[in-house]
């Protein structure tokens, strides 16, 4: 009979020391690690902190320094960090008593009747009160309910910040794709206002043969027609180049009027760029690198604890309160021990009937667990896709390149043949039409290949999780 009590005062005591948690123990859920990528390079660097300055471009580097400083994307995502923040304290606050003070005075005078008919009256004398009181109070964690709320509210925390890096990785590589496609759109455009100066060239020359009586009308219409569509192809490159523009004027925070003249022209070009090799290193890594399945693996972490707390909500409440101060009917004798006045209670408060809102609150967040958890498994094999993604991309776009390459040499010298043997007039125009086209189709392909394999590239450091600057060194071994 003397043992009971002790253990039950000593369990009461842990609880009231550690809190009793009454809700399931969280474990990451497992899952399925390929032990190598499919498409991987054994080669390559390992991407870091700031990745994008492996293109080797220095306006590229000042557009990101400026995304950095002021994109709203990311200042609205660092908004949420701070609510994040400010809601852990909120939830922090629950674990520690609360005490308020206060001080009250007051004066009261009665009136009082004498006599049968109430005619004649006295006042009474003034009354005085003066108080001066501290009131703590204290609910008692015993089921691990508020530690349970500041664990989401942790958790919750960390999913903001992880949050905060996708937003950010996402902004790099929108400005990197972007400043790639202005680029790309420039040279589309320079080789286009080339081919209409070699089209007006060739129409000059169809013209001085049409006057010597060696060329017909038709041929003089047909040039002047190829001239016209290759005209016909400046305004919309022009168009989308200036959208460009626009595009990164809203990524960097600026107006699209404030945006430098020049910034598809040099020292950047296309072809200027360098193009670096990425390792991807281990898959077993990806997860510890994807800022998106951290924060899903955290919102699952706060889904458990709010478990913890609807679980929590079956058992009784337990606050205990105490009120002490000082009370007087003279201000001058209040702060004195005769006015001394102080009290202690406690209350516990257990829900017997409330139609099953309980119950419908744990199963509510029992469903939000599960909703969570089919998101963090599909975070998870959405990283493994999307990396794989990206290796095919970067390594079709490679082969892609080199294609278009040896096709823009081999037209190129097919319409210098063609051209030489038109003015020496061994050759029609059709000829030349021929190959001008030819010539001007593949220049577009290889400047649209060349912006395709930049922007695999951009893919791959995105679909890796960004730089590895702040990982472990074990991490970064693989």
């Amino acid at each position: 009979m003397t043992r009971r009590p002790t253990a039950a005062l000593g369990f009461a005591a842990a609880c009231l020391l550690a809190g009793c948690s009454v809700g399931p123990t969280y474990h990451r859920p497992a899952t399925a690690i390929p032990k190598a990528w499919t498409n991987a390079a054994a080669t390559g660097s390992w991407p870091s902190a700031h990745w994008w300055k492996s293109f080797g471009s220095a306006r590229l580097d000042t557009l990101m320094a400026e995304a950095h400083a002021a994109n709203f994307d990311v200042a609205a995502a660092i908004a949420r960090v701070r609510q994040a923040d400010a809601q852990l304290r909120v939830a922090g606050a629950a674990l520690l008593p609360s005490l308020n003070a206060s001080a009250g005075a007051s004066r009261q005078r009665s009136s009082m009747s004498s006599g049968p008919d109430h005619a004649i009256l006295s006042r009474a004398p003034l009354t005085n009160s003066f108080s001066l009181d501290l009131t703590a109070s204290y609910e008692l964690d015993f089921w691990g309910a508020n530690r349970a709320l500041e664990r989401a509210a942790k958790a919750q925390a960390a999913a903001s910040r992880d949050d905060l890096l996708t937003t950010r990785l996402t902004v790099q590589a929108s400005v990197a794709n972007t400043y790639f496609d202005l680029l790309g759109q420039a040279e589309r455009l320079r080789v286009a206002r080339s081919t209409v100066a070699n089209a007006r060239q060739v129409l000059a020359i169809v013209r001085n043969r049409f006057r010597v009586g060696t060329a017909t009308d038709l041929d003089v219409a047909q040039q002047e027609s190829v001239v016209a569509a290759q005209e016909a192809t400046l305004p919309p490159l022009e168009e989308k180049l200036r959208q460009d523009v626009n595009a990164l004027a809203v990524l960097v925070g600026r107006m699209p009027e404030s945006m430098p003249a020049d910034l598809a022209g040099k020292p950047d070009s296309l072809g200027a760029i360098h193009v670096p090799e990425v390792r991807p290193g281990l898959p077993s890594h990806l997860l510890a690198r994807r800022p998106d399945v951290r924060s899903a693996e955290q919102q699952l972490i706060a889904a458990n604890a709010d478990i913890d707390n609807a679980r929590a909500q079956f058992f009784p409440a337990i606050s205990l309160t105490t009120q002490g101060g000082l009370a007087s009917a003279a201000l001058d004798t209040l702060i004195s021990h005769t006015g001394l006045v102080y009290s202690f209670g406690t209350s516990v408060l257990q829900t017997i009937f409330d139609g099953g809102k309980l119950s419908g609150q744990l199963e509510q967040q029992k469903g939000r667990y599960q909703e969570l958890l089919a998101d963090y498994r599909k975070s998870v094999v959405s990283a493994f896709s999307d990396v794989e993604n990206a290796l095919i991309a970067v390594g079709r776009t490679r082969a892609l390149v080199q294609a278009e390459r040896v096709n823009v040499a081999t037209s190129l010298k097919a319409y210098r043949i063609s051209r030489d043997q038109f003015r020496a007039g061994i050759v029609d125009i059709t000829s030349v039409l021929t190959t001008q086209k030819a010539l001007y189709a593949a220049q577009d392909a290889l400047a649209q290949a060349q912006v395709s394999r930049l922007q695999a590239v951009v893919g791959l450091y995105q679909a890796l999780g960004g730089g590895w600057g702040n990982l472990p060194p074990a991490a970064k071994a693989g």
